[in-house]
């Protein structure tokens, strides 16, 4: 396997180039470290961020599943790309 097809194989089974899926994971990351600091406030003061991380699940998991649902089947994907 390539250098090029290890950086690009599996965005493009969800439909992205290399680009895209750097941008749509690192969203994904900065959502979840922001969600952990303030899942890390709460438990220490429990009346603080009463309902961020339970509000940050469900909006990545609105994303993610809207998003996907916009995809081509990921055998389409792939060999839309070769």
């Amino acid at each position: 396997m390539s250098l090029k097809a290890k950086f690009t194989e599996h965005p493009a089974t969800v439909g992205e180039t290399y680009g895209e899926h750097f941008v749509s994971a690192m969203g994904f990351s900065l959502s979840m470290l922001r969600a952990a600091f303030c899942c890390g406030v709460h438990a220490l003061l429990p009346f603080l961020f009463v309902k961020t991380g339970s509000e940050c699940i469900t909006e990545l998991h609105d994303r993610m599943v809207t998003h996907r649902s916009k995809l081509p089947p990921a055998g389409d994907a792939v060999n839309s790309k070769a």
